[in-house]
C-alpha cells in the first residue's frame, strides 16, 4: 500500500514531540549553573527537575478521553500554546520556589500530549505496524537529546540558563501552525491520502477491532445506561493488565529520568569540560538508544509479540547500568560505554510497550487507560531524579545511586512476565 501516512502523520508528531521533550530535559543541562543561582543543594535540584511529572499526571486519562472522543489534533493545538508560555516562563524565575512551580505547571501543559497522539496513531496504523508507528514517533524521545544537547551546551557557553529555557521555550508556537495545517484525526478527515489508502485503512482497522472484541457487535443496539458504562470504564482501568503496565513504566522511567538529569553532572564532575564538551558527549547514549528504538520495534512487529520484546529490553537496561556501576571506578570509560547501552533496552521497550492497549482494551477506553498508564508511571520521572540525588547527597558517589536504578529496571523485567502474550480482554 502507499505510504503517505509514514511521511505526513509521523514527522509532524515527531518534531512537534522532540520539543515538547527538549522543554522537558534542557534542565539537565543547566542545572548545575543553576543550582548555584537559586541556592538549591542536590536533593532539591533533583526534587525540582522532577516535579514536572507531579503536573504531568493532572491530564493523562483526560487528555486520552478527549484526543478519543473530540479531537487530537485540536487538543494538542491548545496544549501548544500553554506549555510553550510554562517553558518560556521558567527562564523568568527568580528563586527556587518559582522554578519549582514553574515546572510544575509546565507538567500539567504537556500532559495530555503523549496519550493524544497515542491515540492518533492508532486511527492511522493497523496492528501490524503500530509496533514501528510507536517507535518511529517516540525516536524523538533520544533525538530531541541528541540534537538538543549541543546546541544547549553552546548557548550556556555563550550566554546563561536563562537564554537556554526561554529560546528554546518558544518553539511550540511556531510549530502550533504546522500541527494545526498537517495533521487530520482520521483517514476520511485527510485530502492528502488516496482514495486507495483511505478505504485500506477504514476497512483493516474496523476488521482488527471486531476480531479483538474491542467493538460491539451489534451497532444498532441501544446504547447501554451511562451508569453502565461507568462502571464498565472503571473496572477497566482497574483491570490487572492495566496495574502491571503502570508498575512497568513507573519502574523503567525511574530509571531513563534518573539518568539523563544527572549524566551531564557525572560527566562534569569526573572531568573537567566546557559545557559544548559535556552537552556533546551526553548525546552519545541517545544515538545508541534509537538504533535500540528502531531495531527492537521491529523485530516486534514481524514476529507480532510485545511482552518478550518488552521484557528483554528491561533486562539488556539494568544488566548495561549494573556493569557501569561496576566498572566506572576502574575504568571511567568503560563505564560510559555500558551506560550508552542502557537506553536502547529501556527505550528500545517503547514501541512494543505501547502496543498494548490498544491491542488488549476495548477502543472506548484505550486512550483514558493509556493515560492512566503514562500518568502513574510518568511519576518515575520524579523519583529518579529525587532518588539519584538524595543518595549521591548522602553517599558523595553516583555509583551507588545509579545501582538503584538498575534495580529498578531489573523489577520492571521480572514485571513484564505477567503480562499476558496474547489479547484477552472483551467488551
Amino acid at each position: 500500500m502507499p505510504s503517505q501516512r509514514w511521511l505526513h502523520i509521523i514527522p509532524v508528531s515527531f518534531i512537534m514531540y522532540t520539543i515538547a521533550f527538549i522543554d522537558r530535559t534542557n534542565v539537565s543541562l543547566a542545572l548545575p549553573s543553576m543550582s548555584r543561582d537559586l541556592h538549591m543543594n542536590p536533593t532539591q535540584a533533583g526534587g525540582t527537575a522532577g516535579i514536572f511529572f507531579w503536573g504531568y499526571v493532572a491530564l493523562q486519562i483526560p487528555g486520552g478521553h478527549l484526543a478519543q472522543r473530540w479531537s487530537a489534533k485540536r487538543f494538542v493545538s491548545i496544549l501548544l500554546v500553554v506549555w510553550g508560555l510554562c517553558s518560556v516562563c521558567c527562564g523568568l524565575v527568580q528563586t527556587y520556589r518559582e522554578f519549582w512551580v514553574m515546572r510544575l505547571l509546565l507538567g500539567v501543559a504537556e500532559g495530555g500530549v503523549w496519550p493524544a497522539v497515542l491515540v492518533l496513531l492508532s486511527h492511522w496504523f493497523p496492528r501490524g505496524e503500530r509496533a514501528r508507528a510507536n517507535a518511529y514517533w517516540m525516536l524523538c524521545l533520544p533525538i530531541a537529546v541528541i540534537v538538543s544537547s549541543p546546541l544547549s551546551g553552546w548557548i550556556l557557553g555563550h550566554w546563561n540558563w536563562r537564554v537556554l529555557l526561554i529560546a528554546e521555550g518558544a518553539l511550540p508556537f511556531l510549530w502550533l501552525i504546522i500541527w494545526w495545517t498537517f495533521i487530520d484525526d482520521y483517514p476520511q478527515e485527510a485530502r492528502w491520502i488516496s482514495p486507495e489508502e483511505r478505504n485500506y485503512l477504514e476497512v483493516t482497522l474496523l476488521e482488527e477491532s471486531r476480531e479483538l472484541g474491542l467493538l460491539k457487535q451489534d451497532p444498532l443496539a441501544e446504547p447501554e445506561p451511562a451508569w453502565r458504562s461507568l462502571l464498565k470504564f472503571g473496572r477497566t482501568l482497574l483491570n490487572p493488565v492495566v496495574l502491571v503496565m503502570v508498575g512497568i513504566y513507573l519502574m523503567q522511567n525511574t530509571g531513563n529520568y534518573g539518568f539523563l538529569f544527572w549524566l551531564p553532572t557525572v560527566l562534569g564532575n569526573a572531568r573537567k569540560m566546557s559545557s559544548l564538551s559535556v552537552g556533546t558527549l551526553f548525546a552519545v547514549p541517545y544515538i545508541v538508544t534509537a538504533i535500540g528504538m528502531v531495531v527492537l520495534s521491529r523485530h516486534s512487529d514481524k514476529h507480532c509479540e510485545r511482552r518478550g520484546h518488552v521484557a528483554f529490553g528491561l533486562a539488556w537496561a539494568g544488566a548495561c547500568m549494573l556493569a557501569c556501576v561496576l566498572l566506572t571506578g576502574r575504568s571511567p570509560a568503560l563505564g560510559f560505554v555500558a551506560i550508552s547501552m542502557v537506553g536502547a533496552g529501556s527505550y528500545g521497550t517503547l514501541g512494543a510497550f505501547w502496543a498494548i492497549p490498544t491491542e488488549t482494551l476495548p477502543r472506548s477506553i484505550s486512550g483514558s487507560a493509556m493515560g492512566l498508564i503514562n500518568a502513574l508511571g510518568n511519576l518515575g520521572g520524579y523519583f529518579g531524579p529525587l532518588v539519584v540525588g538524595f543518595v549521591y547527597h548522602r553517599t558523595g558517589d553516583f555509583r551507588y545511586a545509579f545501582a538503584v536504578l538498575c534495580l529498578g529496571y531489573l523489577t520492571g523485567s521480572a514485571a513484564t512476565l505477567l503480562l499476558p502474550s496474547r489479547p484477552t480482554v472483551r467488551e
